[in-house]
């Protein structure tokens, strides 16, 4: 599975809307449309705030796993 097709699983497992999620990146939802239909590259510090959102490992996020982990706590 490719990192726009989870992004899109993630959220609608989620009952989320791209607005409210595109929201929480601080970017439109266009921009949001076009990284889960991978027509924009999604920068990584997108990811990340997506792998914190959902609670999900990085690789599983990137498709490297199909385990979905959890995100590292850290003290921040």
């Amino acid at each position: 599975m490719t990192y726009y097709e989870r992004i899109r699983m993630l959220r609608e497992d989620r009952d989320m809307t791209q607005a409210e999620v595109a929201n929480l990146l601080n970017v439109g939802q266009r921009t949001y449309c076009d990284y889960e239909r991978g027509v924009t590259r999604i920068p990584v510090e997108r990811l990340i705030t997506l792998a914190r959102l959902y609670n999900v490992s990085m690789d599983f996020i990137c498709g490297v796993s199909d385990l979905p982990g959890f995100f590292p706590q850290t003290g921040k």
